[in-house]
């Protein structure tokens, strides 16, 4: 990161877990910001790969998946030498300063997070600790680089708030410590649903392939998946309630062409949706081919990869051990 930064940028803070290829979603619905959020302010982007262990999976499969996500950040245009691109695990800090947070969070409140209740439903052969300590984890990597703002979706508002509070609670004991951290406020994406059940959020981890686009899939994929989107027997393009399989198409051609529902109505105007859906695949194919094509260069450069974490992970480390000393003598701990 330039040390030469205007004092009035901001410093922001985004990490995605490493579980798998995200999808047109995770693009439309943020990604797709984050390269004009990285010009405005001074960003931190990481792997969450600590956060994935949660889930358990085969070494072989987290560590290429990890390395796979922090090549996705860099195919979406995050220059490194701008920015920090890392990975959570090359930063012991995390752990540590997680630990110390630990125990200045109440049993009661770490309770009340609703996505430990939801994963625990979804992995009942597997509800461990971590699962439980996964939002004190997520304040210690906010934290840690005194964020001065998250970009958060509504399933996270709450770790952000969770945040907060222990920040709030270890400030009043010992100081000014840790920043409070605002949720970042940029150009809002759009949220994308399923496109066999438009009524919920698409999602990888959806059984049904078809239901979801993922950013490396290829375009005969693409264009297949659009066509056989649900919608309805009406067969005409304008937005609408009781239309969710036509709204959630005109929302991804919108993003993909930037037109409005207004102007979308406007071309459609007289076709049906066979057109309609013919119109959002290429646009959705035409968005993600330069992502995907770049993806794919860098993933087939290690070295390119490894010397990218490697700094990442450095410029990273020097700002959470500033923190974690002063955290460490605030608390007590003797250090040599």
């Amino acid at each position: 990161m330039d040390n030469n930064t205007s004092e009035n940028k901001k410093t922001v803070l985004s990490l995605v877990q490493a579980s798998g290829t995200p999808t047109l979603g995770n693009y439309l619905g943020a990604f797709k910001n984050w390269k004009e959020m990285a010009r405005d302010n001074d960003c931190i982007f990481g792997v969450a790969d600590l956060h994935a262990i949660t889930v358990r999976s085969k070494p072989a499969d987290l560590r290429r998946r990890s390395v796979e996500m922090y090549a996705m950040l860099l195919a979406l245009g995050l220059d490194p030498e701008k920015n920090i691109v890392f990975m959570q695990s090359h930063v012991q800090e995390h752990a540590l300063l997680g630990w110390v947070l630990n125990c200045y969070t109440q049993f009661g409140e770490a309770s009340r997070m609703t996505q430990f209740k939801d994963k625990s439903a979804r992995h009942a052969d597997n509800v461990n600790v971590g699962l439980f300590t996964y939002p004190i984890l997520m304040a210690a990597d906010i934290l840690l680089y005194q964020a001065d703002m998250v970009p958060v979706g509504d399933d996270q508002k709450q770790h952000l708030e969770i945040t907060r509070d222990i920040a709030a609670r270890f400030n009043s004991i010992y100081g000014d410590v840790f920043k409070l951290p605002e949720p970042y406020i940029g150009k809002h994406g759009a949220k994308i649903l399923s496109l066999q059940e438009p009524e919920k959020k698409m999602s990888k981890s959806d059984p049904n392939v078809k239901a979801f686009i993922s950013l490396t899939d290829s375009t005969d994929t693409v264009v297949k998946k659009i066509k056989s989107a649900v919608t309805d027997s009406e067969a005409r393009v304008y937005y609408a309630e009781g239309k969710a399989g036509i709204n959630n198409l005109m929302t991804i051609y919108s993003c993909c062409t930037g037109k409005d529902f207004a102007e979308i109505e406007r071309e459609f105007d007289g076709k049906g949706y066979g057109d309609f859906k013919a119109a959002v695949a290429e646009a959705v194919a035409e968005e993600l081919r330069p992502l995907r094509e770049e993806y794919e260069h860098i993933l087939t450069d290690k070295q390119y990869i490894e010397k990218c974490a490697a700094e990442g992970a450095e410029k990273a480390s020097a700002i959470a051990r500033r923190t974690m000393r002063k955290v460490m003598k605030k608390v007590g701990f003797y250090q040599l």
